[in-house]
């Protein structure tokens, strides 16, 4: 069974992300003018095609410290399919809360026959990273970006109808630059209600369901929150679009 084209719905959601350097500040202060906090939590109704398939959510459990620095715990699910596919997808983000910038990156992915399951340790200041495995190797950023804490990072951006930019901090080398193209504002109805939104569109290099010739999208909404109100992204071959829609939000404390 063809599987998913990798499960990078956070990449995209992630792609609606990065579209300057973001200056630096004491992490008070940048917690203070963030569009999200810890205890955030959204979910999602889940279709393939025209059918209800299953479910998702978006939530930041709280603040931990990885490497003695404070960073957002950010978590993504994604989880249902049909009679002929089934995917049950997780991806975790440390986020540093002062540079926004990735220090942890554990992604569980069960899409169809695939299955990954792979945690990455980022040392920003070196390049580097390390496996749960035991691998090493280098990143091409001293701000890695994963491909949930893209997400996160894009909110905190302004985006303005028109612009294209491009993004060199993804932590593969072979997914960068992500190319963001900011479409026009549209009203759009979900189950949590009606929002106006700025509708971006996301191209991943490195191909995928964001990849270079797809139709993704991703609306987010027009207030100082930019949530996620709307993804629609390229699916499987045999049951069409991936649609994730907002059904409920609560804003974090």
């Amino acid at each position: 069974m063809t599987r998913i084209k990798r499960s990078r719905l956070a990449v995209a959601l992630g792609a609606a992300l990065l579209a300057a350097g973001l200056a630096r500040a004491e992490p008070a202060d940048a917690q203070r003018r963030l569009p999200f906090a810890a205890g955030e939590q959204a979910t999602y109704q889940v279709k393939l095609g025209v059918f209800n398939v299953g479910s998702g959510s978006l939530s930041i459990t709280g603040i931990e410290r990885i490497g003695g620095e404070p960073a957002f715990h950010a978590v993504m699910t994604l989880a249902g399919g049909n009679r002929l596919y089934r995917l049950n997808d997780r991806y975790e983000s440390w986020i540093d809360t002062d540079g926004l910038f990735s220090r942890r990156f554990h992604q569980n992915l069960q899409e169809g026959r695939y299955r990954r399951n792979r945690t990455y340790d980022f040392d920003a200041a070196r390049r580097t990273f390390r496996r749960e495995n035991g691998e090493t190797g280098s990143i091409p950023t001293s701000q890695p970006l994963d491909d949930l804490s893209f997400l996160y990072y894009a909110r905190t951006l302004p985006l303005e109808v028109g612009a294209t930019y491009s993004l060199p901090h993804y932590f593969k080398p072979d997914g960068n630059p992500v190319v963001i193209q900011v479409l026009r504002k549209e009203t759009v109805e979900v189950p949590a209600g009606r929002f106006r939104t700025i509708v971006v569109r996301p191209v991943i290099r490195a191909g995928g369901i964001f990849g270079e010739g797809g139709r993704a999208e991703v609306h987010f909404s027009d207030d100082a929150h930019r949530i996620p109100v709307l993804i629609r992204t390229q699916g499987i071959p045999i049951g069409g679009d991936i649609v994730m829609r907002l059904r409920s939000y609560r804003p974090g404390t």
